[in-house]
Order: C-alpha cells, then structure tokens, then sequence
C-alpha cells in the first residue's frame, strides 16, 4: 500500500515522501495517528498543491531540531552517582537517567534518542550522541561525579 507521510517516521521517511509500506502497518498505524494519507490520485493532487505547505513545515521542525541541538550541546551534565573502589560505579548511568537530568535542565527528549556506546560503569567525562532529527545530531557531554 502507498501512502504519502504527513510527518517524519523515523526508519520510513520524511514529510512529502510516498512510501509503500504494509497494509496493516497503514492502517493501524500510520492513518489513525494522522502520520500519513493513503496515496490515491485526489490526495496525489492535493500533496502537489500542499508540497510548500510541507517544506515549511519541514523547515521549521529542522529549525526546532537545531535550537534544541544548540541547547544540548551548550549543556554540560553532571550526575552524582555512588562508587566504589577505583572509581567504579554502583550499578550504571543509562540513556534513562541520562533523559531524566535533561528533563531537569528543560530539554525534553525521549530516551530512545540517547546513544551511548556503552553503559557509563565509571566515574569521569564522557559523550552520549542525541539524534534530534534524521538530519540533526547533539553530542551532549556527561560528567560524572562521586556522590557524597
């Protein structure tokens, strides 16, 4: 089934494209959420008349992704963590948590956004990437500290 999306989705594509994909998957999915249209002639023809409707939408989404990349970036996290001896960690510091302390400085971001390499399991400074927009990218910097 063809259908044109009204919406980024990530791993399927950005607003305008027309996509074949499942007829469950739209019709579970994509349609009720409103993320997509089915892709007949009528709605073919509206999509051209729309298409700079959606550029700029488009536009102002990469423009939202790169403020908010801006903001990540500037941001230097510092999470208190309990440690034993050579500086190792009780447990790890996670995407999770990591979220959490961004919530906490005002920048909400889904915690499925968050890569790290690997679990932090040690006390220091490190990097976890943040993929905002399928074209935006954050590194944002993480320090952590032994709590007292």
């Amino acid at each position: 089934m063809k259908v044109i999306l009204k919406e980024n989705v990530e791993n399927l594509g950005s607003i305008g494209d027309i996509v074949k994909v499942a007829p469950g998957y739209a019709r579970n999915y994509l349609l009720p959420k409103a993320f997509a249209i089915e892709a007949t002639e009528k709605n073919a023809k509206a999509l051209e008349h729309a298409k700079r409707h959606l550029e700029y939408k488009k536009n102002r989404v990469l423009e939202a992704a790169k403020q908010v990349a801006g903001k990540i970036e500037a941001l230097t996290l510092s999470i208190p963590h309990q440690a034993g001896a050579d500086d190792r960690l009780f447990g790890a510091v996670t995407n999770i948590e990591l979220a959490e302390v961004l919530k906490a400085n005002g920048v909400e971001i889904d915690r499925k956004r968050i890569v790290l390499a690997e679990p932090i399991k040690h006390l220091g400074d490190f990097t976890a990437t943040v993929k905002i927009h399928p074209e935006v990218s954050a590194v944002l910097k993480v320090s952590v500290t032994k709590a007292e």
